[in-house]
């Protein structure tokens, strides 16, 4: 299959897979089919970050277990719109700017945190954190909750201005896994004091 069409499918599964987990009444349910279906990409896809040579051998990411007093309702506040443009390899200059931020988890998680609203076609919401376990139990250079250009979206802002933030779906970026990526990394001020132990975390993290 060519290159282009691999990526397509892959995009296509990412999207159905959250569509699914928005529709789902069963949160714990929810993530158990994103776990096990982003393993079983991860060890098949022709897409899958794992390097060809190592996805035999790959079992799966490993996550903390399922926590649900990591799923937080949050208000979101108006910011002052920031642009900043991030290198991403061959990929070029990724262009994106600071549209709201997180109100309610700072008690919780020592911080609060910016959603970003990715500038160009289309546009999407990109939220990358940086937490207490980053270097240590999870990838040093943060995760992603939100990336909804690639499919990875929870859901829009309730009625109320509220936005429901699962940590346990957080994931590492693909630079992670392999050199051949280069990914935008979580901005400066969204960096939680706390630990989220929830998502996904290196495979020797207990």
């Amino acid at each position: 299959m060519d290159e282009t069409l691999q990526l397509w499918d892959w995009r296509e599964k990412i999207a159905n897979l959250y569509s699914e987990i928005r529709s789902s009444s069963d949160v714990s349910a929810a993530w158990r089919l994103w776990r096990n279906t982003r393993s079983a990409m991860f060890r098949d896809h022709p897409q899958s970050p794992i390097e060809a040579a190592d996805r035999q051998k790959f079992e799966a990411p490993s996550t903390f277990p399922y926590d649900p007093s990591l799923r937080l309702t949050v208000g979101l506040d108006a910011v002052t719109r920031e642009h900043m443009t991030v290198e991403t390899g061959a990929d070029g200059e990724l262009s994106m700017h600071s549209f709201v931020r997180t109100s309610g988890l700072e008690a919780r998680l020592g911080g609060e945190l910016t959603l970003y609203w990715i500038e160009g076609y289309g546009g999407g919401v990109f939220l990358p954190f940086v937490d207490a376990t980053s270097g240590t139990e999870t990838y040093g250079g943060g995760r992603y909750l939100l990336d909804t250009i690639k499919g990875a979206d929870l859901g829009v802002a309730r009625p109320d201005g509220t936005l429901v933030l699962d940590f346990n779906f957080s994931y590492f970026p693909s630079c992670a896994y392999s050199l051949r990526y280069v990914c935008p990394l979580a901005p400066s001020g969204n960096r939680l004091k706390g630990a989220v132990k929830a998502g996904e975390r290196h495979p020797d993290a207990r």
